[in-house]
């Protein structure tokens, strides 16, 4: 399925926005999709007619943690057509989109509320070998074309042998927040020192060339190690997520502080 174009993100300005704290949001239940849910949405969101470009579901669920970190609320009417097509161009009358949205409203409402209390989610990053040219292919609509094969392997390839495999795994994810970024441009207003280290955690996983005019953050990517494996690739995602929640999202009120992840165990991968 198509994705998005290439987002091309640019280095926040150094100026900090001055803004007032979120109010604590009542309490409420989330009720998660189980895998059956989620391959329903994956089957809506596959039934898009062309030439509309919509999200698969790694994509869809980093661009709602991508909307979910804006400092301001963004309302449903504006962010919701982006998930059936990158644009936000109409849906044919005869597309029924209530299922739809009661799927992507039900995975919104579980991301946000493990972001305001900061605790560890799992992102729907799947493994490679169970997704065969899924990933691949959303992830290069939705970001353009790379460069040579071999010059990404060397670029971006994980470990001794330059398996890319967990770049590719978590490519769809990244460019999905990538684009919710580009649309709502607010997180990107804020502390520009603040937002780089978490956000090279996310955009480390990028292609240099796709990151235009953004020296700091191509430094700070340059700092990092990269990822051992899958498992520590989608960890690095959620920390950055958390981590830029107490940049974007201060809330007034009883919440914990910092990243804190369920059970103490690292996140789990899932396969489709």
């Amino acid at each position: 399925m198509p994705g998005p174009h290439a987002p091309s993100p640019s280095p926040p300005p150094s100026r900090t926005a001055r803004r007032p704290p979120r109010a604590a949001a009542p309490a409420r239940i989330a009720h998660p999709l189980n895998e059956r849910e989620r391959d329903e949405l994956e089957a809506i969101l596959d039934r898009v007619p062309a030439p509309l470009e919509a999200l698969d579901v790694s994509m869809l669920d980093g661009y709602l943690c991508g909307v979910l970190l804006q400092p301001r609320h963004i309302a449903v009417a504006r962010w919701l057509p982006h998930v059936t097509d990158v644009d936000g161009r109409t849906l044919p009358a005869r597309f029924d989109t209530s299922r739809l949205s009661e799927l992507v409203l039900r995975r919104h409402a579980e991301l946000d509320d493990a972001i305001q209390r900061r605790q560890w989610f799992d992102p729907w990053v799947f493994e490679l070998s169970d997704v065969e040219g899924a990933a691949e292919a959303g992830a290069d609509h939705a970001l353009g074309e790379r460069g040579g094969d071999e010059d990404d392997e060397e670029e971006e390839g994980y470990g001794s042998d330059g398996d890319s495999g967990p770049i590719e795994a978590v490519y769809p994810w990244v460019a999905g927040f990538a684009t919710a970024l580009e649309l709502f441009p607010d997180l990107m207003a804020l502390d520009a020192k603040a937002l780089t280290e978490p956000l090279a955690l996310v955009y480390r996983h990028l292609a240099p060339d796709d990151l235009e005019d953004a020296d700091d953050l191509l430094a700070e990517i340059e700092s990092l190690e990269p990822p051992g494996d899958l498992a520590e690739a989608v960890e690095g995602l959620v920390r950055a997520t958390l981590l830029l929640a107490d940049i974007s999202r201060t809330i007034v009120g009883n919440v914990l502080q910092g990243p804190t992840r369920r059970g103490g165990s690292a996140p789990s991968t899932r396969r489709r």
